[in-house]
């Protein structure tokens, strides 16, 4: 009896000191959140459009797409509470008297379905849409709005201009 009671302290003492020493690594993996807006924000062009219409896709360049004033605005998502976006104008401005921040608005990232509800306001006015999230990287998105009447599809190649 005395060796057991002698080994069962013996092994709690092992068991403390082991534990004790020990330091706890937590890992950070990058969420999806953070390919998207970084740890604090994050800007991204819109580098190219696709037209998927009755299943034949038709690319498009930045350039055939959006004016050449147009091709240096940034989407710019924010890593805070409020998930606050920006539409910002680039150095290249449409009009003398544009301000800096076109547009102020939030983003809402839902990962069970992969679905970013933005605006992209060059093309639908700014109007919010459920776009499906096909790829997400730390430089490239790619987005898809689907129009299910018609049997048709856009879809928005981004480059992050930022880190």
């Amino acid at each position: 009896m005395k060796t057991y009671i002698r080994h069962t302290v013996i092994l709690g003492l092992l068991t403390v000191l082991g534990s004790s020493c020990t330091e706890k690594i937590e890992p950070k993996p990058l969420t999806y959140t953070q390919l998207l807006t970084g740890t604090e924000k994050k800007a991204w062009v819109l580098s190219s459009l696709t037209i998927i219409d009755q299943k034949d896709p038709f690319d498009l360049a930045g350039n055939q797409v959006l004016d050449p004033c147009e091709l240096d605005d940034q989407f710019v998502f924010y890593a805070n509470e409020e998930k606050k976006m920006e539409y910002t104008n680039g150095s290249t401005k449409c009009r003398t008297a544009e301000p800096e921040i076109l547009i102020t608005d939030v983003w809402q990232l839902t990962n069970a379905n992969a679905t970013l509800e933005m605006g992209i306001p060059r093309i639908f006015g700014g109007v919010k849409l459920p776009f499906i999230v096909k790829t997400l990287t730390d430089n490239s998105m790619v987005l898809e709005y689907y129009f299910g009447d018609i049997d048709a599809s856009y879809r928005f190649k981004f480059t992050s201009s930022s880190k």
